[in-house]
């Protein structure tokens, strides 16, 4: 796999992690497993050079 194609599953991941946490209660059990997973994306886009300003719909 290439860098851009990870990069691309990455953004995609991103967002529709972004999705289901907007769905969920912020105080499940499943909101705080997918904010660690947030978390660990939001790194990973970051060190990349992506510009999450557009992206993260989250801003935690």
């Amino acid at each position: 796999m290439t860098e851009g194609e990870m990069l691309k599953l990455s953004v995609e991941e991103f967002s529709r992690l972004q999705d289901y946490m907007l769905s969920c209660e912020k105080d499940s059990d499943a909101y705080r497993k997918m904010k660690r997973r947030y978390i660990e994306l939001k790194v990973i886009l970051s060190s990349s050079g992506v510009n999450l300003t557009e992206l993260d719909m989250i801003k935690e």
